[in-house]
């Protein structure tokens, strides 16, 4: 979201400020026109993982190594202490923990055979569940998952206290359904002074006619819902006509309370439309080749888009961002 912001972020000067959030609050939301590529920090983890389900067989080069075995949710969740209670700095409220809270709510409620997968790097020598920065103010946790109707769920919440909070989430189907990806970029910075927000059914075919036009009347009634959503990208990082929609909800505003009134009531909605979507949908094993090239063809123009590289270079090390970036939110970006 996939699909949905800049690198600035390391060169800005940052201020302590508690932000409040809640799904139930209530407050005023304000219509802003919004535009993407000058925002304070660009952070798209789109993820992959192999389809486990019955299917003809997919180029070897796109298979997940066998030794990547299943892990259990419990076990995941417990080793970084998911869902977090408190920011790692004490005067920053988590703002979209209730976001990672409600999605893994929905997951366990609306998905089949969902289990827990691992978080590493493709030679499983890296574990990314969790890291710290070598400051302590700053963490990443994230949790990857699959079921009957995805490959792969990716889950990451960026922890950098008043300096960022981002929670970021990609939901991949089943090669067999030839459906868009779900993508979610929820960003906050200065404390709650600066927000950036995408939700989005990314199309991985090439043409409107082919896959966008079947499903974005679906999604058009809940973003008329929500003026302050309605915004628009610039062409910076990102070219809003390759793996997006023209239904995406997008945002960039400095009220905090869109987040409440606005952005919280619609990815709900959105959720439960894609699923919805997804509990319609046919199966078609003959195309499932087709669709999982078209899933690598994402992640290859994402990877290289992505300039969130470049700050968790400096926040955890080049070598743990390069396996982090090409291995695990785009392994199948080379």
């Amino acid at each position: 979201m996939i699909n949905n912001a800049t690198l600035v972020l390391l060169l800005l000067t940052l201020r302590s400020c508690a932000s409040a959030f809640a799904f139930g609050a209530t407050g005023r939301s304000s219509m802003l026109t919004m535009d993407t590529g000058e925002g304070d920090f660009a952070f798209r983890p789109q993820l992959l993982q192999q389809h486990q389900s019955t299917m003809p067989p997919l180029p070897t080069r796109l298979q997940t190594p066998s030794s990547r075995q299943h892990v259990t949710d419990e076990a995941q969740a417990s080793s970084i202490g998911m869902p977090w209670t408190e920011s790692i700095d004490p005067s920053q409220e988590l703002t979209f923990m209730p976001f990672w809270d409600h999605q893994m709510k929905f997951m366990t409620s609306q998905l089949t055979n969902l289990q827990a997968m691992p978080v590493t790097n493709k030679e499983g020598t890296e574990d990314f569940s969790i890291t710290v920065g070598d400051k302590k103010n700053v963490r990443v946790a994230n949790r990857s998952f699959s079921s009957s109707q995805f490959r792969k769920i990716r889950m990451t919440y960026y922890d950098a206290g008043p300096q960022a909070q981002v929670f970021n989430s990609l939901w991949y189907p089943a090669p067999e359904y030839n459906l868009p990806l779900l993508g979610i970029d929820l960003l906050q910075f200065h404390g709650g002074k600066k927000h950036l927000a995408v939700v989005d059914f990314q199309p991985v075919q090439e043409t409107e006619e082919q896959h966008a036009a079947k499903y974005e009347h679906l999604m058009q009634p809940i973003r008329d819902q929500y003026p302050a959503l309605q915004g628009h990208m610039s062409k910076r990082f990102y070219d809003e006509n390759q793996f997006f929609s023209k239904q995406m909800l997008f945002a960039r505003f400095e009220d905090e309370s869109i987040v409440s009134d606005s952005l919280a009531p619609a990815f709900t909605q959105y959720l439960d439309t894609y699923m919805d979507l997804m509990n319609a949908q046919e199966t078609a094993p003959d195309g499932a080749q087709q669709v999982l090239e078209r899933h690598e063809a994402y992640d290859i123009y994402s990877a290289h888009r992505d300039p969130a590289l470049h700050m968790f270079k400096a926040k955890f090390g080049e070598k743990w961002a390069d396996e982090f970036v090409h291995e695990f939110l785009f392994d199948l970006s080379r």
